[in-house]
C-alpha cells in the first residue's frame, strides 16, 4: 500500500485550497448563502483531519501511515461536531449551534471517506 502523506495528501489540498478561493477570492457580494454559511464546513474533516493525523503520527499515538479508516473519521466527526456546536456555543456568546453545519461535516467526511477509502 502506499504511504500516506497526509497534508500533502490530494484531498488535503483540494479542501485547503478551496477554502482559500472561498475565503479570499470570492467577493462576499458573490457570495449565496451556502457558500456564507455552511461550504467551509464541508472542507473541515478534508482539510483538517489529515492535519490532525499527521500530529498523532508524530506524538507516536498513530502508528501506520495510511489514509483515514472510517473508525478515525466517524470519531473526529462526532468529537469536532460536539466542541463546535455544543461546547463552543456555551464558552463563547457570539458563537451558535446549528445543526445543518453538522450535516455540512458529515456529507465532506463522506466523500473525503469515499475517496480515502479507494486510495
Amino acid at each position: 500500500m502506499k504511504r500516506y502523506r497526509y497534508f500533502l495528501d490530494p484531498v488535503c489540498v483540494i479542501a485547503c485550497g478551496l477554502y482559500a478561493v472561498n475565503r479570499w477570492c470570492v467577493p462576499l457580494a458573490l457570495k449565496g448563502p451556502f457558500l456564507r454559511n455552511h461550504f467551509d464546513d464541508l472542507l473541515l474533516i478534508p482539510a483538517a483531519l489529515p492535519l490532525i493525523l499527521w500530529l498523532q503520527r508524530r506524538l507516536r499515538l498513530r502508528t501506520v501511515d495510511i489514509p483515514p479508516d472510517w473508525r478515525e473519521i466517524g470519531m473526529h466527526l462526532v468529537v469536532w461536531s460536539i466542541a463546535a456546536e455544543v461546547i463552543g456555543p456555551r464558552l463563547f456568546p457570539q458563537a451558535t449551534g446549528d445543526i445543518w453545519d453538522v450535516a455540512a461535516y458529515t456529507a465532506g467526511a463522506v466523500v473525503a471517506g469515499v475517496i480515502w477509502s479507494t486510495a
